[in-house]
């Protein structure tokens, strides 16, 4: 094994054992959110708080992204408290981040308080009509050949 391969492998661990997706999703919606401000922040404090607030909200989305990317073991608290920063960007920040950043806190927000931990991976429909399928021939006696009486 490469040094490539072992880094992919612990990386997928890492990622398998957290809502990696919504603390993504989430960090990426406060940063694009910050993106589309334009004022200086000089300008912003002469303004006051609805400004700072601007500036305020998305910075803590993307603080509650990392946090629950790096301590998933409060990401329900987190997930709660971004879906709520999120939403108050609509107000404070270009609505939003021009909508983007808004649904992108909202949807990983969202997949991070779903998100549960040590379950067994889902088994498509396909997989488990072929097992039992499997199950069933096991159990089912053989059926009499053309020659055999029944």
């Amino acid at each position: 094994m490469s040094g490539t391969d072992q880094w992919r492998g612990a990386f997928r661990a890492w990622r398998g054992r957290r809502p990696f997706l919504g603390g993504l999703l989430l960090t990426l919606g406060g940063a694009e959110i910050l993106l589309t401000m334009k004022a200086p922040l000089p300008v912003i404090l002469h303004i006051g708080m609805q400004g700072l607030a601007g500036y305020l909200l998305p910075t803590l989305m993307t603080v509650c992204g990392l946090l629950i990317l790096f301590n998933p073991s409060q990401r329900l608290f987190y997930s709660v408290i971004a879906v709520l920063l999120s939403l108050g960007t609509w107000v404070t920040s270009n609505l939003g981040g021009f909508f983007v950043g808004l649904l992108l806190g909202v949807v990983g927000s969202c997949m991070t308080f779903g998100w549960l931990p040590d379950q067994e991976p889902r088994v498509s429909r396909r997989k488990r009509r072929k097992a039992a399928r499997a199950a069933e021939a096991l159990t089912r006696p053989p059926l009499p050949s053309a020659g055999e009486p029944a």
